[in-house]
């Protein structure tokens, strides 16, 4: 495995990789287990929006995932606000840390009031998007051979690719962050040119959080979570 880049939220790295397992594994991204807001009881609304509105903003806000919690977590938030002005999620108080604080819940004019009670509980992707954790994508590693008239172009438009001349060619690899690949092959297609492309083993994941779970825990428990069924599996085929 070979890191390309990595900062808070995402991290890219290049493998060598089935695509059929690391597909497996981005669809168990929706199978860990994410804490957001279930139940929501809104006592004071004299905003604008409806409470089923603001129910389900409060739903989609991101909390921090802790592994210590279980299927018999639930976690009490509350929220109560007489001031004009935006509510954001910021504003929401108790055992839960809220990932992005300048969410918008609502806005309240002078002399409103706003107050509510929720109750947050760890749920799953395959049931409701509020649990995804994040997304993971993934592309072939390819190179794209051109005829070196296009060299100054593919630069211009793709002033970071690696690009190795060979004699009238020039070889553009596309295994970075920003795929390549279809840029070179326009710039090649407009002039009535076809590009040769070359794709190799070698996958371009991309693994982005919401923020609930970090990047490296989402994609090991995403693992381990597809372990688990595969697991479950093989029992249930040696008893058969």
């Amino acid at each position: 495995m070979d890191l390309i880049q990595k900062n808070e939220n995402q991290i890219v790295f290049a493998a060598d990789a089935e695509e059929s397992l690391v597909n497996s594994i981005r669809r168990y991204l929706n199978e860990i287990p994410i804490l957001a807001i279930e139940e929501v009881e809104i006592s004071k609304n004299d905003s604008a929006l409806y409470d089923e509105t603001i129910s389900h903003r409060m739903g989609l806000i991101p909390l921090k995932t802790d592994s210590s919690m279980n299927s018999k977590t639930e976690i009490n938030l509350k929220l109560a606000n007489n001031k004009e002005g935006i509510i954001y999620s910021g504003n929401l108080k108790g055992g839960a840390e809220v990932v992005y604080g300048k969410i918008p819940i609502t806005i309240l004019n002078k002399d409103q009031e706003f107050e509510v009670l929720a109750k947050a509980k760890l749920g799953k992707g395959s049931e409701h998007s509020k649990y995804s954790p994040g997304i993971l994508f993934y592309r072939n590693s390819a190179e794209v051979t051109l005829d070196k008239e296009f060299l100054n172009k593919v630069k211009k438009a793709c002033p970071n690719a690696e690009i190795k001349e060979k004699g009238n060619k020039i070889v553009i690899l596309d295994n970075k962050k920003e795929s390549v690949c279809e840029v070179c092959e326009g710039i090649s297609e407009k002039e009535g040119k076809k590009p040769e492309v070359e794709y190799k083993n070698d996958l371009i994941i991309t693994i982005e959080s919401f923020g609930q779970l970090s990047t490296k825990d989402i994609f090991s428990k995403a693992i381990k979570e597809l372990e688990s069924d595969l697991n479950d599996v093989i029992k249930k085929v040696d008893k058969a």
